[in-house]
């Protein structure tokens, strides 16, 4: 029986977002064979697979404002120069993939996305479902979207996940960046800060402000969004467990994809 899990690989991960369009090729070419072996571990794995826009889609979009709306010319130029980026990397990503030997379909998410004041309302989902079934990995990445109320904004990875878990029902969503996993504070700052292994909506209370934001320009929330987003996905779908781990630690994609009780990082579930 197929065995679903998203697997994004984070802006934070796979680019230097200090950087502007600065990726991280060594580790992208790691983070595949991690992928093929995984793949060949386990051949009822299924995967779609996205990626944030690191030090490519967020720089613009931040200079911009894209998520916040997009009204005048100028809003709509760099509502295209973001996508543009976005697109930049996405093919590198895509060409790692591929040399990893690895069928991989990149999808342009903003191509179908429509969203309602930064909601997305419709998606890429059937053509993600009909990839799945002919042996294909769906490939998306955070994008720009036409929107009915702000004009135009951006989609994360998080909330296509989140739009296209409905309809597909991931039995795991793995989320890789740069840091391994959530801890009482940002880890790169404070250096005494403890891992969490295991949130739950009962425990995210007393997790307080301390938890650590991504580093560089991300207009698309930081960790506290991140985690917010995964106990969403996980409230929707009873089962579902969320893993946000690091991915610069060689080994810790795979064991994430493969399972078990080792997990890497934090696991987010709702019980």
């Amino acid at each position: 029986m197929p065995h679903l899990i998203f697997l994004k690989l984070g802006g934070s991960l796979i680019t230097d977002k200090r950087r502007a369009e600065t990726p991280r090729l060594d580790v992208l070419q790691r983070l595949m064979i991690e992928i093929a072996v995984a793949l060949r571990q386990n051949p009822a794995l299924q995967l779609v697979i996205g990626h944030g826009s690191g030090s490519f889609g967020h720089v613009t979009a931040r200079r911009y404002g894209t998520r916040d709306g997009v009204h005048t010319p100028e809003e709509w130029l760099g509502f295209a120069a973001t996508a543009d980026a976005a697109a930049r990397l996405n093919r590198i990503v895509t060409d790692c993939l591929l040399l990893a030997g690895l069928p991989v379909w990149s999808i342009q998410p903003g191509a179908t996305l429509r969203c309602v004041d930064g909601r997305i309302v419709a998606g890429p989902e059937e053509t993600v479902a009909l990839a799945l079934a002919r042996g294909l990995i769906p490939l998306v990445h955070g994008d720009v979207a036409l929107d009915s109320v702000r004009g135009g904004t951006i989609a994360s990875t998080e909330e296509i996940f989140d739009w296209l878990a409905r309809s597909l029902s991931p039995q795991r969503i793995i989320l890789a960046g740069e840091v391994d996993g959530v801890y009482t504070a940002d880890p790169l700052r404070f250096p005494a800060a403890q891992p969490i292994r295991q949130i739950t909506p009962v425990t995210l209370a007393s997790l307080g402000k301390g938890v650590g934001g991504s580093h560089g320009t991300d207009v698309t929330g930081g960790m506290a969004a991140k985690i917010e987003q995964a106990l969403t996905m996980a409230r929707r779908q009873p089962g579902l467990e969320v893993i946000i781990c690091g991915g610069l630690l060689p080994g810790n994609v795979a064991r994430a994809l493969l399972g078990g009780d080792d997990w890497p990082g934090t696991r987010v579930i709702v019980h």
